[in-house]
């Protein structure tokens, strides 16, 4: 049996201790467009896990500085904030070791892969069950991404299923949205990081 005061002390407590391993697992991801689609997954996570967050007034900065101090400043991501810390916690990351397992679907990506095999492994409630829907709902839309013409709900679902060994279940009456949410979505969020690249490129010149 594992006790609390034989684990490691938490950064910050309000996340719990399973967003804390799920950043773990993002710090051993190689590839780094994959490295930062799980860093967006874990804040969508903390924004969920703890609600009280979304009462400030710039939340989602205050998540991405939260995450990245949690992480104690070792995942190397595109954040869409500059990270705010403390001077004197600006240290040398240690290197990281990457994994080279094999992708079992290249269209999920590594990242999501590890990302389900973390929440397998936790253990049955609320926060395992939110996890699961987001994950589900981010395999339909990289799916997506690889093949616009033609999705299966059912599909993607054996498809978690197998990658999770069977220990993910979605919960009874779970349902994706419809295609075109997670396609206008994405064409969304492609075209703010445009601007974002232009406006960065006109303050440099």
């Amino acid at each position: 049996m594992e006790y609390n005061t034989q684990r490691e002390h938490l950064k910050i407590t309000d996340y719990g201790r399973n967003v804390c391993k799920l950043i773990d697992y993002a710090k051993t991801i190689a590839d780094r467009d994959e490295r930062t689609q799980m860093a967006h997954l874990i804040v969508e996570v903390m924004s969920q896990v703890n609600p009280k967050v979304k009462e400030r007034t710039d939340y989602r900065h205050t998540l991405w500085d939260h995450l990245m101090e949690m992480s104690r400043y070792e995942l190397d991501v595109d954040s869409p904030y500059p990270i705010t810390r403390e001077e004197d916690e600006k240290l040398k990351p240690n290197r990281l070791s990457y994994s080279d397992s094999k992708i079992h679907f290249r269209h999920y990506g590594r990242a999501l892969e590890d990302m389900v095999r973390a929440v397998a492994a936790m253990p049955e409630g609320e926060e395992k069950s939110l996890l699961s829907q987001q994950i589900a709902h981010t395999m339909k839309r990289q799916y997506l991404q690889w093949n616009r013409d033609s999705v299966d709900d059912q599909l993607i679902v054996e498809q978690l299923a197998e990658l999770s060994e069977g220990r993910i279940k979605l919960p009874e009456g779970f349902q994706f949205h419809d295609s075109k949410l997670y396609i206008d979505a994405m064409a969304a969020k492609k075209d703010s990081g445009a601007k974002k690249k232009k406006k960065k490129k006109n303050k440099q010149q």
